[in-house]
C-alpha cells in the first residue's frame, strides 16, 4: 500500500500480479500494453453513469439469487461495492478526496499518478467487476458468466463513454489494472471486519449462540423456530461509526405482562392491527417485506431506488460514485448498529408475547417472524438512514417512482418524498405483526444518527 499523501502507485501491473498470486483469487491481471500517444485525461464528470447503473442492477439480482445474502450481509456487500466505486474514480473527481484515513482502520489506498491518464469508465468497470466477483464468489456458474459478459459488454453498451479514438490500449490497460487493484485493496480491508466469515448463522471462531433466558427475552419463534440469525453481526467493525454503540436507539419500555402496562398495550396493538389490517396495510406489509432470496433485501430496495433516480437524472459517473458511497456506507453501518442493539437487549418478539398473555393460538398471517430479537426494527433503522442520505443528495422534497417490485406485479409506486417511503417501510412491520410500534419508532433516530455520521465524512478537503 502507498501512503495516502504520496498519491501515486508505481509498477501497477507488477503490484496487481503479485496481489492476485498472493491471494489465490483466480483472477487475471491485464497483460502489459505498449504505450500509445499522449492523451489528456477527462474528469469523471465527463462520462455517464451507465457503467454504474448496469453493475448495480446486476449486483441487486445477485443478492436475490445467491444463498447467504440475508439483509445484513447484503447491506455489507453494497457498502463495499459503493466504496470501491468511489475510491476507484475519485482521482478523476477534482475537488474530492479519498476516504482513506476517515474510515475505521483504512489508512491508505492506491492513488493514480497524475502524469498517466486514466479512463474512468474503464476504471469503474474493472473495479465493480472485480469486487462483484469477490463478494458473490458463491453464486451460480450462470451468474458468474453474467458478470463476465457484462464486464466485456460495457464498451459496446456505452460507446459514447468508450470512444476508441481516445481510449488507447495503453490507457485502457492501465485503467483496468488500477480498477482491479483498488477493488483488491478494499477487499483486503473488508476481510478484517468480522463480517467476511459470517455467511452462515455462526462464525467459525465462536461458540454456538445461546439466547439469554428470562422474562421478556427473545426466543426462537414459530413456525420454524430457526436459530438466531447472525447473532455476532453487531460486533463487526463498522465502516464509519467508531463503534456499533455510537448510535444508540432510545431504551424500549420496561417489560411487563400486566394489562395496564405500556408494554402490554404495545403487544395488544400488534395483535389487533395485524389481525384486522386493511387491504392497503396488508399491501404495505408485503411490499416492504423485501425477503432474502425473493428480493434484493431492504438495503437493495433503497439502492434500486437510488439507481433509478441516477438514471432518470442523467447523472454523471462522479455523482453516481458519491451517491453509492454515501448511501451504501450508511446502510451497511445501520445494520451493524441495529444488530448490536438487537442482541444486546434481546427483546421478545410480538408473536411470543401475544401467545404468552393474549392469544395462545395467534401467529402473524402475512409472513413468519424473522429469527432475531425485536428491538429495534431493522427496517426502521436502515430506511431512516437511507432516506436521510438521499434527502441530502437529491433534496428532501424529491418525489420519485419506486420500480423495485415491478417484476412481481407490485409496482410502480409513487412517493412524495424519501421520508414518506421510509415511514411506510417502517410501519409496514407493525401491519405484518412483526414489530411493536416502539421498535419501529426507536429505530428511526438510530438510523438518522448513522446517516449523520456518514454525511459528516469529508468527501471534499
Amino acid at each position: 500500500m502507498m501512503r495516502k499523501a504520496e498519491k501515486s502507485i508505481p509498477r501497477w501491473h507488477a503490484l496487481l500480479s503479485a496481489w492476485v498470486a498472493a491471494c489465490g483469487l483466480g483472477l487475471a491481471a491485464p497483460a502489459p500494453a505498449q504505450p500509445g500517444p499522449a492523451v489528456a485525461a477527462l474528469p469523471a464528470t465527463a462520462y455517464s453513469s451507465g457503467v454504474v447503473y448496469d453493475w448495480m442492477y446486476l449486483d441487486l439480482q445477485l443478492i436475490q439469487q445467491t444463498p447467504g445474502f440475508s439483509p445484513p450481509v447484503a447491506a455489507r456487500a453494497l457498502g463495499y461495492l459503493g466504496l470501491t466505486l468511489y475510491e476507484a474514480v475519485v482521482p478523476g473527481m477534482p475537488g474530492y478526496q479519498s476516504l482513506a484515513g476517515q474510515l475505521n482502520e483504512l489508512s491508505s489506498l492506491p492513488w493514480a499518478q497524475p502524469d498517466e491518464p486514466l479512463h474512468w469508465p474503464t476504471v469503474a468497470n474493472a473495479a465493480l467487476a472485480t469486487m462483484t466477483y469477490m463478494m458473490f464468489h458463491t453464486t451460480t456458474p450462470e451468474n458468474k458468466a453474467r458478470m463476465l459478459a457484462l464486464e466485456r459488454a460495457m464498451p459496446l453498451k456505452y460507446p459514447q463513454d468508450f470512444d476508441p479514438d481516445t481510449l488507447t490500449p495503453d490507457i485502457s490497460n492501465r485503467s483496468e489494472t488500477f480498477g482491479k487493484l483498488m477493488a483488491m485493496a478494499i477487499m483486503t480491508w473488508a476481510r478484517t471486519d468480522g463480517g467476511h466469515e459470517a455467511w452462515g448463522p455462526l462464525r467459525r471462531d465462536q461458540a454456538n449462540y445461546v439466547p439469554p433466558s428470562g422474562s421478556g427475552k427473545w426466543s426462537a419463534t414459530p413456525p420454524a423456530f430457526a436459530p438466531a440469525l447472525l447473532p455476532y453481526w453487531g460486533s463487526n467493525r463498522p465502516m464509519v461509526l467508531k463503534a456499533a454503540s455510537d448510535c444508540a436507539a432510545p431504551p424500549p419500555p420496561a417489560y411487563s405482562e400486566e394489562s395496564h402496562s405500556a408494554f402490554y398495550k404495545q403487544g395488544q396493538e400488534v395483535y389487533q392491527i395485524s389481525t384486522a389490517a386493511t387491504q392497503e396495510q396488508r399491501q404495505f406489509a408485503l411490499y416492504w417485506a423485501d425477503d432474502a432470496g425473493k428480493t434484493p433485501t431492504p438495503a437493495g430496495h433503497w439502492a434500486y431506488i437510488a439507481n433509478d433516480l441516477l438514471k432518470a437524472h442523467k447523472a454523471n459517473l462522479a455523482t453516481a460514485a458519491e451517491t453509492f458511497a454515501r448511501l451504501n456506507l450508511a446502510m451497511s453501518d445501520a445494520f451493524v448498529a441495529g444488530w448490536y442493539t438487537k442482541y444486546t437487549l434481546n427483546v421478545i418478539r410480538p408473536v411470543t408475547y401475544v401467545q404468552l398473555g393474549i392469544d395462545s393460538n395467534w401467529v402473524p398471517s402475512l409472513m413468519p417472524t424473522p429469527p432475531f430479537p425485536d428491538y429495534p426494527s431493522g427496517h426502521s433503522v436502515q430506511s431512516a438512514a437511507a432516506s436521510k442520505v438521499l434527502d441530502q443528495l437529491f433534496g428532501a422534497s424529491t418525489a420519485f417512482v419506486d420500480n423495485t417490485h415491478n417484476d412481481r406485479g407490485w409496482g410502480p409506486r409513487s412517493f412524495k418524498s424519501f421520508k414518506a417511503a421510509a415511514d411506510e417501510a417502517a410501519v409496514s412491520r407493525l401491519y405484518a405483526g412483526i414489530h411493536y410500534r416502539f421498535s419501529i419508532e426507536g429505530g428511526k433516530p438510530q438510523g438518522q444518527c448513522v446517516a449523520d455520521r456518514v454525511l459528516a465524512l469529508k468527501f471534499k478537503p
